[in-house]
């Protein structure tokens, strides 16, 4: 269990995920790791890694090449990505590359010894923090319309039974106008997704040039879910969200307004100036940046079939690949928020590029 806390005790959302996750014995600190209990574009399949180390050797090109190249895998799980990027990087690039992986967990045996674990992100990155299925699992508290039209917090016991609160208010209630409006209508949910603006703001901070990316299960405003998204996930299979570190915890995205929230004043020098100057943020699907870095799912020719038989075969499972990471109605609709800092516009423009105007939130 991921605590001593009593099993009546009612708790807003946030803390009570908070410590199911998180707390000694959470769910991300189990020794089967997320992997055990879902399935992300990482594990999909090698191309998904292989799609984000020739972003970083974008990032690497618009930097000019600098001495180090930094790569940061933000809730590495068990080193999955971090450890595919590397291997896929042209030699050129991985001498240069220092590869960070952050995670609470251990680190895993066997990983390689050129990744650095972390428990916190490293400050002043020069190239690519990379936040694949991270913010969705950053707590937040739920918000429901009561019968007076009145959106109250969401308080919950360890069991998952849950009841309403205090009305919301303060910064959280001005959160919601702004990014999640609720109508007066009994029962209607949200959640209140300013700790994650708070903290992919600072994910950002840790950039002095380069890219930040958050990918995520997402929505943006005008197609916000009436009743929320807030669920667990256990041994492979959704199930209800119970906060005993069972099951992972987890909830949609509002990735427009972490686009939109400033980060925090940097501690470097003159890092200030770069924060309220950032170029602007860009928003879209998996589907959109994993085409324009050259994961299409096309179909390899007939004739390579009679030609090269090994060959066709390898390529078919390779688009049978590449068409899951961007299929419609799944990992293609997760949502990239791709950060610049530091950078001229034209040179962000230029890492993704060739995206349809429709494939943009």
């Amino acid at each position: 269990m991921a605590d001593d806390t009593r099993a009546d005790e009612w708790r807003g959302w946030r803390a009570a995920a908070q410590d199911a996750l998180y707390g000694p014995g959470g769910f991300y600190r189990r020794p089967e790791g997320p992997a055990g209990h879902f399935r992300t574009s990482v594990h999909a399949s090698p191309l998904f890694a292989t799609a984000v180390a020739r972003l970083l050797c974008r990032v690497d090109e618009v930097l000019g090449h600098p001495a180090v190249l930094g790569f940061v895998d933000m809730a590495a799980g068990r080193g999955e990505l971090a450890a595919g990027v590397l291997a896929a990087l042209p030699a050129r690039v991985a001498s240069r590359a220092r590869v960070h992986a952050v995670e609470i967990a251990a680190r895993p045996d066997g990983l390689d010894h050129r990744i650095e674990w972390l428990s916190e992100p490293p400050r002043r990155v020069t190239g690519l923090l990379f936040a694949n299925e991270w913010l969705d699992n950053v707590p937040v508290e739920v918000a429901e319309v009561d019968s007076a039209g009145v959106p109250r917090r969401v308080l919950v016991r360890r069991d998952g039974a849950q009841r309403l609160g205090e009305p919301v208010t303060g910064a959280d209630a001005r959160w919601l106008a702004r990014w999640w409006p609720l109508p007066c209508e009994q029962g209607w949910r949200a959640e209140i997704g300013l700790p994650r603006d708070d903290a992919w703001a600072g994910a950002v901070s840790c950039v002095e040039r380069g890219l930040a990316v958050a990918v995520d299960y997402a929505h943006v405003a005008g197609a916000r879910p009436p009743f929320g998204t807030l669920t667990g996930f256990r041994e492979g299979r959704e199930t209800g969200p119970v906060p005993d570190g069972s099951c992972d915890i987890t909830a949609h995205v509002a990735l427009d307004a972490c686009a939109a929230h400033t980060p925090p004043e940097p501690d470097a020098p003159g890092a200030s100036d770069r924060a309220r100057s950032l170029p602007p943020a860009r928003l879209l699907t998996q589907r959109a940046a994993l085409r324009a870095l050259g994961i299409t799912g096309a179909r390899p020719p007939l004739t390579l079939a009679s030609t090269r038989p090994a060959e066709y075969v390898r390529a078919l499972a390779s688009a049978g690949e590449a068409a899951e990471l961007t299929a419609a109605g799944g990992l293609g609709d997760f949502g990239w928020l791709l950060q610049p800092v530091g950078l001229p516009e034209a040179d962000a423009a230029a890492l993704l590029v060739d995206v349809p105007d429709d494939e943009e939130h």
